[in-house]
């Protein structure tokens, strides 16, 4: 079913930050590709809203699109404004959290 959306982003041109509207409360997620080497993903956070502490076996950029983030890795915090990214690195211990609302586009390569 994923896949079926996805797909039909393909061909056409979008304005990404437009693919969902903040929820209240929530995270929303909508994949972009999902494919054996990779995944493209966009994510829709509600202030206050983040991904708790985990770790990736592969590298992980997040491109913030709106709002303000708060991405931790190792420890290390960086306060992301739209139009900034950052390169989560593999195996170390990442979190997110939305200071204020934001949207991101997060890739993921498979090797």
């Amino acid at each position: 079913m994923q896949e079926d959306r996805a797909e039909k982003l393909a061909g056409q041109a979008i304005r990404v930050v437009d693919l969902a509207d903040y929820q209240e409360g929530s995270v929303v997620s909508r994949t972009i590709i999902d494919k054996k080497a990779g995944t493209a993903t966009f994510f829709a956070f509600d202030a206050g809203q983040g991904l708790s502490e985990h770790t990736a076996p592969f590298d992980a950029l997040v491109y913030l699109l709106d709002g303000e983030a708060e991405v931790v890795i190792s420890g290390k915090p960086f306060i992301l404004q739209a139009g900034e990214m950052v390169i989560m690195p593999a195996n170390q211990p990442h979190a997110l959290r939305a200071t204020k609302s934001f949207k991101m586009i997060l890739t993921m390569i498979r090797s």
